[in-house]
């Protein structure tokens, strides 16, 4: 049975690649389908694989692949992607990104990778889960009419001004640690998108997460902090805690907002991170 491809147009160059999409998809004889409303991915995901559907592209952001992804874990049916979004973490980090012609080659290749994925609470995420400033960032991003690299700094900058420092515990392989947050992730991927690489040396197919602590920002490490996330080399920075493993419980003091693949939830003071391993299947380079 041909691909579906499911097609967000709110998600940045979606509709600037409709037309070659859609013109590739005639040619494999596809279906291409357009979300209307938050949430209608994953309809149309799971009605897709009911009546046999085996590989489902996702054409848009990160939230776009989330909502698309999540009834494929765990199942036999594949994942492919066409990054059109503001950040493209798992795109970059898998090696899915550049030209619409060199995306498409990936897909015609037809190699296929088996990745972990993540869950915060009852959410699976597949590049980055978070709270603190980032969830906050990513609030505000969502209620943009148009979005963008450019005004994804800006809205961070704003939230900057009002961002607080929550002491949080983390609780991993029978240790508890007390921590003081400006913004903490944990990531399956190595980077938020645009090669900010939140937690560097990250894999998504290590059977692991890694938990990332960024401290407060001043105007003297605001710069240097900055120029190491988009460097990949946030890991040893002063005040940054990188930690990796299966399982993370996070404790702050009071309930609020988090996000997983920018996309915002309601939770309480306790935030279960786990790892599935090798739970989802994706059209991807092979690994060099």
């Amino acid at each position: 049975m041909p691909p579906l491809f499911i097609v967000n147009p709110r998600s940045g160059r979606a509709t600037r690649v409709l037309p070659a999409v859609r013109a590739y998809a005639a040619t494999i004889r596809a279906e291409v389908v357009l979300t209307e409303s938050p949430g209608h991915a994953t309809a149309l995901a799971t009605a897709a694989l009911a009546r046999g559907v085996t590989t489902l592209i996702a054409v848009g952001g990160d939230g776009t692949l989330n909502e698309i992804a999540r009834p494929l874990i765990g199942t036999a049916a594949t994942l492919g992607l066409i990054p059109c979004g503001s950040g493209n973490g798992l795109g970059r980090h898998l090696g899915i990104h550049g030209s619409l012609p060199h995306i498409l080659d990936i897909l015609r290749a037809g190699h296929t990778r088996v990745i972990d994925t993540g869950l915060a609470d009852s959410h699976p995420f597949f590049t980055v889960a978070g709270l603190g400033f980032e969830a906050d960032v990513a609030a505000r991003f969502n209620q943009l009419t148009h979005r963008g690299f450019l005004r994804y700094l800006r809205t961070s900058a704003i939230a900057l001004r009002t961002a607080p420092i929550e002491t949080c515990e983390i609780e991993h392989s029978g240790q508890r640690t007390t921590i003081r947050a400006f913004t903490l992730a944990v990531a399956n991927s190595d980077q938020y998108g645009n090669r900010a690489r939140i937690a560097p040396g990250a894999r998504v197919d290590d059977g692991l997460l890694d938990l990332a602590v960024v401290p407060r920002i001043t105007a003297l490490n605001a710069l240097p902090l900055l120029a190491r996330l988009f460097t990949g080399r946030l890991v040893g920075a002063a005040g940054m805690i990188h930690l990796r493993d299966k399982k993370f419980i996070v404790t702050r003091p009071s309930p609020g907002p988090f996000h997983t693949d920018g996309e915002i939830h309601p939770a309480g003071p306790r935030i279960t991170f786990t790892v599935r391993p090798a739970s989802l299947r994706i059209l991807a380079p092979p690994v060099k």
